[in-house]
């Protein structure tokens, strides 16, 4: 009975919570667009945390382009590009003719297996924004955010030793909050980042189990948005990309909705519309979440981990990049330098020849797939 009664009394709290959302965007609805450019007023970094490989978001991106370029933005950083690359980019996006040939080079030097064709369309789409530009007018730059890591030597174990020779260069996060740093803060400019989620989390400190720690619990901060957010907190905002968020440990299924799948509920009253909208004092952001990401926290609402939201569509309309089939050639007849860029062994065991390694490929683009079991 009390099972019962604990179950009804949530379950109409979270009718009520819907109910409120509804109202608000009713009366606060913005576009995508129109809500990232709006947070650029009064900002100089926003961060926009996706799932990867998920069309819809690259290509809204892409479109936003000319639109951050009205707007005096005139950076777009992207986690899938190395910074060796960044003067070539320079001059690739600013070239007479557009080279898709040495676009595709670049990125498969990065990362071998990123064979998506919307991650490199990016680069397109700010070159066919700066060929309208007159002769003298600032130019629109795609800033590479990470450098070429090198698998090739890992033994399997994550060793300080052994990692300091993958991540040559120094941590990941560092060195990206180095470079926004340097080439956006220090120069009084303003940058979007499309960047993994937890590479987006600012204000939010990711809970990881730990036995040393009170309540087994440790919290960190040391994620790009992390570390730019602790230096210049007036100047970042951060917006994560309707997406599924990973369940409490030991929880099945392995992915579920945001807010207990109170985002999907409200947005299908309001007839699925593409929108943007703050979490931050506001009904969504007081939604209840109870994903992994709730570890370690007592009530944990979404106003707790992202500054803002923007939904594009729903999980099971959402679509995986297109794959470019040229990359299977690079694959093939680069096959020594391709091993180097493939991440992380401890998480997929590394292919034995280019054919299963492209079958890898498709079958983590397979998004349907992987979103077809979420709650």
């Amino acid at each position: 009975m009390i099972t019962f009664l604990v179950f009804h009394f949530s379950n109409a709290q979270q009718v009520n919570e819907i109910h409120a959302s509804v109202s608000y965007l009713k009366q606060h609805h913005q576009s995508p667009k129109d809500y990232v450019l709006s947070k650029f007023k009064n900002h100089s970094v926003i961060f926009l945390g996706e799932d990867h490989r998920i069309r819809e978001n690259v290509e809204f991106v892409n479109q936003m382009i000319p639109e951050l370029y009205q707007n005096e933005i005139y950076n777009l950083g992207v986690e899938f590009g190395a910074s060796e690359h960044q003067a070539e980019i320079d001059s690739l996006i600013q070239a007479p003719q557009y080279d898709e040939t040495r676009i595709r080079k670049i990125m498969f030097d990065y990362h071998s297996g990123w064979a998506y064709k919307e991650y490199m369309d990016l680069y397109k789409a700010a070159w066919n924004l700066n060929k309208t530009l007159s002769k003298n007018a600032k130019r629109f730059r795609v800033i590479n955010l990470s450098y070429q890591y090198d698998w090739s030597s890992f033994s399997g174990q994550k060793t300080p030793e052994n990692m300091q020779k993958v991540f040559h260069k120094g941590n990941t996060e560092i060195f990206r909050a180095s470079l926004v740093k340097k080439e956006i803060l220090s120069k009084n400019e303003k940058i979007l980042i499309l960047t993994g989620l937890n590479h987006a989390f600012t204000k939010y400190r990711h809970s990881i189990y730990d036995y040393t720690s009170r309540n087994f619990v440790r919290f960190e901060e040391g994620y790009f948005g992390n570390l730019v957010y602790k230096e210049f907190p007036d100047e970042v905002f951060t917006i994560i990309l309707h997406r599924p968020l990973y369940n409490y440990p030991n929880h099945l299924p392995y992915l579920v909705s945001p807010g207990n799948g109170s985002i999907e509920k409200i947005m299908s009253q309001l007839n699925n519309n593409p929108t943007g909208f703050d979490l931050i004092k506001t009904p969504l952001g007081n939604l209840r979440d109870n994903s992994s990401f709730s570890m370690g926290y007592k009530d944990f609402r979404l106003a707790d981990f992202m500054d803002g939201y923007i939904f594009l569509k729903p999980l099971n309309q959402l679509s995986n990049c297109t794959i470019d089939e040229e990359f299977y050639p690079l694959i093939r007849q680069n096959w020594s330098e391709a091993l180097k860029t493939i991440p992380d062994p401890t998480w997929v065991p590394k292919p034995a020849s280019p054919n299963e390694y492209w079958k890898a490929i498709k079958d983590y683009s397979d998004v349907r797939s992987a979103y077809k079991d979420i709650h």
